[in-house]
C-alpha cells in the first residue's frame, strides 16, 4: 500500500506543469522514504515542507515592507498607528502656516474671551438656600488662604482642578436625564461641558506655569476626590443649591485671579512669557505675557458665574433647564 502511494505521489510530482523542480525535491524525498519503509508520515511531512516553502517568500515580502514603513515612519518622528481604522490626524496649520502642535484642541476652538465683561457682579443671597451657598464657599475659602497664602500659581492650580468638575457632573446628569425622559437639554448639556472643558485648559495652562510639588499632588487628588461625589449628590438633591454654589465658587475665582495681577503688577510675581498653549488657545499675541493669561481667565470666569447664576435662578423659578435657552458658544 505504501508502495502504491509512494509511485502515485512521484508520478503527480512529475506531471505537473506549473510546480517547480525544487518545489518537487520534497515529493521525491518522501516516496523514497516510504520506499524504504518509513511510513506514510514523511510524505505528510514533506508535503507541509512543500507549501509552507511556497507560502514563507510571500509572508517574509510582507514582513520587510511593513518594517520599511515602520522605520520610515519612525524616522519621520510620527507615532505608528494601524491603518486599519483608517483615523489618521489631518494636516492642520496656523493663520502664519506653520503646523498645528495641539492634539487637545483644534484651531476652531480656539477663542478670545470677552474681557468688557463686568467683574465686580454679585449675587447678593436672599433666600435661604442662597445663604447656605454663600457661607458654605466662603468657608471653604479659610482652609485654602491658610494653606496657600499668596502663592497664588499653585492656588490657582488647584482651583482649576476643582473648577473643572462641576460641569462634567452636571452635563452627565443632564446628559442622563435627556436619555431617560427622552427629551431635547435646549443646549445645556454642551454649555456644562463647555464650561468643564474651559476650566480643563485653564489647568493645563497653570501646569506650564507651575510645576506642582508632591504633597500638592496629593492634596488635589484628595480634593478632587471628596469633591466630586459631595457635588454629584448635591446636584442630584438640588440643582439650583448647586449651580448657586458653582456661580459663588466663580466669584471668589475671580477675586483671587484679581489679587494674582496685583502681584504681577507689583513685581511680587515674575511677568514671563505666556505659554505657547495659552496662545493658541486664546488667541493671544505672540508676545504676551503671564498677565495676559491671568487676564482672560479671569474673564472666563466671570462668565461661568454668570452663567452658574442664571441656571440657579431658572430652578429657583420653578422651571427647568431645557425651558431657557443656554448660553452656548462662548467658548
Amino acid at each position: 500500500m505504501n508502495s502504491l502511494l509512494a509511485r502515485s505521489v512521484m508520478k503527480r510530482a512529475i506531471a505537473g506543469r506549473h510546480v517547480s523542480s525544487s518545489a518537487a525535491t520534497p515529493f521525491y524525498a518522501a516516496a523514497a522514504a516510504v520506499e524504504q519503509g518509513r511510513g506514510l508520515s514523511v510524505v505528510v511531512m514533506g508535503w507541509r515542507r512543500m507549501t509552507s516553502g511556497a507560502a514563507e517568500p510571500a509572508v517574509a515580502e510582507k514582513d520587510k515592507k511593513s518594517n520599511g514603513t515602520v522605520a520610515e515612519e519612525m524616522r519621520k518622528g510620527d507615532v505608528v498607528v494601524s491603518s486599519y481604522w483608517g483615523v489618521s490626524k489631518p494636516k492642520i496649520t496656523r493663520e502664519d502656516g506653520t503646523e498645528w502642535p495641539w492634539n487637545c484642541f483644534m484651531p476652531w476652538e480656539a477663542y478670545r474671551a470677552d474681557l468688557s465683561i463686568d467683574l465686580g457682579k454679585h449675587h447678593v443671597p436672599k433666600t435661604f438656600l442662597d445663604k447656605v451657598a454663600y457661607r458654605t464657599v466662603k468657608l471653604l475659602r479659610i482652609p485654602t488662604d491658610v494653606f496657600f497664602q499668596r502663592r497664588y500659581g499653585c492656588r490657582a492650580m488647584m482651583l482649576e482642578t476643582v473648577a473643572a468638575v462641576p460641569g462634567m457632573v452636571g452635563g452627565m446628569l443632564l446628559h442622563l436625564r435627556s436619555l431617560r425622559k427622552f427629551q431635547q437639554s435646549g443646549g445645556w448639556i454642551k454649555a456644562l461641558l463647555e464650561e468643564a472643558e474651559n476650566e480643563r485648559m485653564h489647568l493645563m495652562t497653570m501646569v506650564e506655569l507651575v510645576q506642582p510639588k508632591w504633597y500638592e499632588r496629593l492634596l488635589v487628588l484628595t480634593v478632587q476626590g471628596v469633591f466630586f461625589n459631595a457635588f454629584f449628590v448635591l446636584y442630584l438633591m438640588s440643582p439650583k443649591l448647586a449651580h448657586r454654589v458653582v456661580g459663588y465658587l466663580e466669584e471668589e475665582a475671580i477675586h483671587s485671579y484679581t489679587e494674582f495681577l496685583k502681584d504681577i503688577e507689583n513685581g511680587s510675581i515674575q511677568n514671563v512669557p505666556a505659554p505657547a498653549i495659552a496662545i493658541d488657545y486664546w488667541r493671544l499675541p505672540k508676545d504676551a505675557t503671564l498677565k495676559d493669561v491671568i487676564t482672560v481667565i479671569r474673564a472666563d470666569e466671570a462668565h461661568h458665574r454668570d452663567v452658574n447664576h442664571f441656571a440657579s435662578d431658572i430652578h429657583f423659578q420653578g422651571k427647568e433647564l431645557r425651558e431657557a435657552p443656554a448660553p452656548v458658544g462662548y467658548h
